[in-house]
């Protein structure tokens, strides 16, 4: 119920900046890379969909809010590891509706800088171990449905109105606490949180460029 209240204020207010000159609409396209810390398994070796649409409101020359709806996938992997029957082999699939709102400080309009957070809601997921998928699912599964990240956001004009993003996130609650056995009998548990890096493109529809006086 969250998750549609606050889509649809965005497709409002992403309707509304197609014929405003304050409000600005983007769509959005790019890939995570993702790891899960406290998993066992480390390095960005998972890619996902990272696609949506924004709506941004100038608060002045220099600052702004943006608002994002976006389906986001996240996750953790790991290859074989061994030619038997226990491979070592490790996937995650979590793929999440996620709203983030964030800040952004604009720079000679080449940069801008944005620090935020985002609320996702877990709509599916899947995990294998030794190539062999763990029989639960969103509902029934140990990782909490709710996701709540603290964003960094880095944007660069690549031409005209396409912007180059890349983003840094990174879970502020867990995401899973997980028990663990190893082959001598110890045992230890590790709270999980997802640990992001993304790379996107930004079309911004209606925003307004200077007009170089040379080439009029």
């Amino acid at each position: 119920m969250k998750i549609r209240i606050l889509s649809l204020i965005l497709l409002i207010s992403l309707g509304s900046g197609l014929y405003s000159q304050n409000i600005k609409g983007a769509g959005i396209l790019g890939t995570n890379l993702t790891q899960v810390d406290g998993d066992e398994i480390y390095g960005f070796h998972k890619f996902g969909l990272n696609v949506g649409a924004s709506a941004i409101i100038p608060l002045n020359e220099n600052w702004s809010i943006s608002l994002e709806t976006l389906y986001s996938e996240k996750g953790s992997f790991r290859g074989s590891q061994l030619s038997s029957a226990k491979d070592g082999s490790y996937l995650l699939k979590l793929n999440y509706a996620e709203v983030p709102l964030l800040i952004h400080f604009e720079d000679r309009e080449t940069m801008t800088f944005g620090l935020g957070a985002s609320w996702g809601r877990l709509v599916k997921m899947e995990e294998y171990e030794h190539s062999h998928r763990i029989p639960w699912n969103t509902l029934s599964g140990p990782y909490d449905t709710d996701d709540f990240n603290f964003l960094v956001d880095i944007r660069f004009r690549v031409h005209k109105r396409l912007w180059g993003n890349v983003r840094y996130a990174y879970s502020f609650a867990k995401i899973r606490t997980r028990h663990y056995e190893n082959i001598v009998g110890d045992k230890w548990q590790r709270d999980q949180y997802n640990n992001v890096i993304t790379v996107r493109l930004i079309y911004i529809f209606n925003e307004e460029l200077e007009v170089n006086e040379n080439s009029k």
